[in-house]
């Protein structure tokens, strides 16, 4: 099934937009919880939400913490562009503590990537989608694959349950329990 059911209306996996979301700074569990409610805003319906996971750091400095991930689909509004929704992210991420950085992948409160805007595809120097690392990394796939496990990322040919099978990463991932 590639729908989502929200009160009297079906919304296909195709027209969400779909953030990944990453802290490694602070309490994490908190800012993750609370840039989930930032992100109801950008909404027309409900947010499919993930679970929280706890991850090993990929690419990033040697004795970066660990992170805490989750991912969201959202119903983006009529208007909305994938540009304007990166501005509204970046947005977020800035109220959130984080500032540009001085070293590649370094630790931050907050990490919001956009990974795919319903079927849209962008390359410019701002902007690629899908995300151009989103199938290939586990702190995404893990957390997406619970809310949208059949949704196929433009220009992939399987689903997002079917490339984490395949996955062959070496990062960790385990769900934290509660919420």
């Amino acid at each position: 099934m590639n729908s989502v059911v929200h009160t009297h209306q079906t919304i296909s996996q195709a027209d969400l937009c779909f953030v990944a979301l990453g802290s490694n700074l602070g309490d994490s569990r908190l800012s993750i919880r609370q840039a989930m409610e930032r992100l109801q805003t950008f909404s027309d319906r409900p947010l499919l939400r993930s679970s929280l996971w706890q991850t090993t750091p990929v690419d990033c400095p040697p004795g970066s913490p660990i992170f805490i991930n989750a991912a969201v689909g959202l119903a983006a509004r009529a208007d909305e562009t994938p540009e304007t929704m990166l501005a509204k992210l970046r947005a977020v991420e800035r109220e959130f503590g984080r500032t540009p950085n001085t070293i590649l992948n370094e630790p931050r409160p907050l990490d919001l990537d956009l990974i795919a805007f319903g079927k849209q595809r962008r390359n410019t120097p701002d902007l690629i989608l899908p995300h151009p690392r989103a199938h290939q990394r586990r702190f995404v796939l893990q957390p997406m694959a619970e809310i949208a496990p059949d949704f196929v990322l433009p220009g992939q040919s399987e689903t997002i349950a079917v490339l984490l099978t395949h996955l062959t990463s070496p990062e960790t991932v385990a769900r934290l329990s509660g919420f």
